[in-house]
């Protein structure tokens, strides 16, 4: 039964951030994308943790995809940011 309700969980989860991910306007992402890259060095830092704590080879494995996927979710978000911030920047003039 506690299978059943962890899966439950993940999908409702999953679907409630897709919602509230696609209601976002374009000129709020540049913002909640900072918030979103500390939120994903939590991340890392709590598979870091189970990863540490892991008891049989499974476990290990799974923690160490999820640190991997972590790091590439919040190296990608820092890239995302920089580029977009770089869109506000104004043209340099040349010869200056």
């Amino acid at each position: 039964m506690e299978a059943i309700a962890l899966i439950s969980i993940f999908v409702l989860a999953v679907f409630v951030g897709f919602e509230v991910v696609s209601k976002v306007s374009s000129t709020l992402h540049t913002p909640l994308m900072s918030g979103a890259n500390a939120i994903h060095g939590i991340i890392l830092v709590g598979a870091i943790i189970v990863a540490d704590h892991a008891k049989t080879n499974l476990e290990l494995i799974l923690s160490i995809l999820a640190v991997v996927l972590a790091t590439i979710n919040m190296v990608g978000g820092f890239v995302v940011t920089d580029r977009m911030l770089e869109m506000f920047k104004g043209k340099k003039k040349e010869g200056k």
